[in-house]
């Protein structure tokens, strides 16, 4: 599809990605009464469902990103918009992410999308919802178009399509943009919590032989990935990891309205995270590419009126593309 040019505006200093990435956690505040529902995996583990229902016929699945939960702010700030546009949600909450660790030594990883199959299919079967739609952000969205991708055969005709926003499409490319001194504060950030969840994996379950001193010393998604990603989930390297988690190569494959919504200025993203050859070759795929908006900001200004740029991008897509 052509790629589509973008209306978000930024006041100073939204114009600043890191200042755009930061303002939403730290300084939006939204809440949500979701109704949690705890479902029971076929490797007798769980997943818990946050749900948000308003007598739709439309559903919504929203997935949310790295060590994000449903009570991620985009998360609840978008529930709250298609609520109020009479649209049901579920957030999926990752395992870990819940809250309460899951059962088993294995948790998620960005290209798990066997997990999003299970849930989608938990949905259909469970509830009588006309249209399912899938939104994800950041590893969520990667999921999301990998899933879309690479089950696109195998897809219920309810899957109406998908929205992605701030994907790191590209693995390989987008981890060594998360090396450089612009994005040492994230990686220490989400590190606080991924290394904790290692510690208390190889407390729970001993036969996993984890190096701890070398889960002390790590500075790079790549340590992290060859002391627990890699040796847990079966791959042979992080490049074997990156390679088949990645989601730009299912890209092509998307046989419904998708969009992908990724800021130019999002620190996290390389170039190669931003698929214009794969949008202008698709008759399905649209690529969004705003000037402003960081990873998961796109806040516009200080008045909190104006800061729903995001979740109304969302359901314009759903209404005028997808046509629920």
């Amino acid at each position: 599809m052509p790629i589509l040019k973008s209306d978000f505006t930024a006041t100073l200093p939204f114009k600043n990605g890191h200042f755009n990435t930061m303002y939403r956690p730290l300084f939006m505040k939204n809440t949500c009464a979701y109704h949690r529902k705890r479902i029971t995996t076929w490797d007798n583990d769980f997943i818990d469902l946050d749900c948000s229902f308003v007598g739709s016929k439309t559903l919504v699945l929203l997935i949310h990103g790295l060590e994000g939960s449903a009570a991620s702010n985009y998360m609840v700030a978008t529930v709250n918009l298609l609520n109020a546009n009479q649209i049901d949600t579920v957030c999926f909450n990752l395992r870990s992410c819940s809250g309460e660790d899951n059962l088993r030594l294995e948790t998620y990883h960005s290209g798990k999308t066997e997990d999003v199959d299970f849930v989608v299919k938990h949905l259909l079967k469970n509830y009588n919802h006309e249209n399912l739609i899938i939104v994800g952000f950041s590893l969520g969205g990667n999921l999301t178009l990998k899933y879309l991708g690479e089950y696109q055969e195998k897809l219920s005709s309810k899957i109406k399509g998908g929205i992605a926003v701030s994907v790191p499409i590209d693995m390989g490319t987008a981890e060594l943009e998360m090396d450089k001194l612009k994005n040492k504060i994230y990686v220490e950030l989400f590190f606080k919590t991924m290394k904790n969840k290692i510690l208390e994996k190889a407390y729970k379950f001993p036969a996993f032989n984890l190096n701890k001193e070398k889960l002390f010393k790590a500075t790079k998604f790549k340590h992290l990935e060859e002391l627990y990603t890699i040796p847990v989930f079966g791959f042979k390297s992080p490049e074997d990891y990156w390679q088949k988690a990645s989601a730009k190569p299912y890209i092509p494959k998307i046989d419904r309205p998708t969009l992908l919504i990724n800021a130019k200025d999002d620190s996290f993203l390389s170039p190669a995270c931003f698929p214009r050859k794969e949008a202008l070759q698709s008759n399905h795929f649209y690529l969004e590419m705003p000037n402003y908006g960081g990873h998961c900001g796109f806040i516009s200004s200080f008045k909190p009126k104006e800061n729903q740029w995001l979740e109304n991008r969302i359901l314009k897509f759903i209404e005028n593309k997808i046509r629920i």
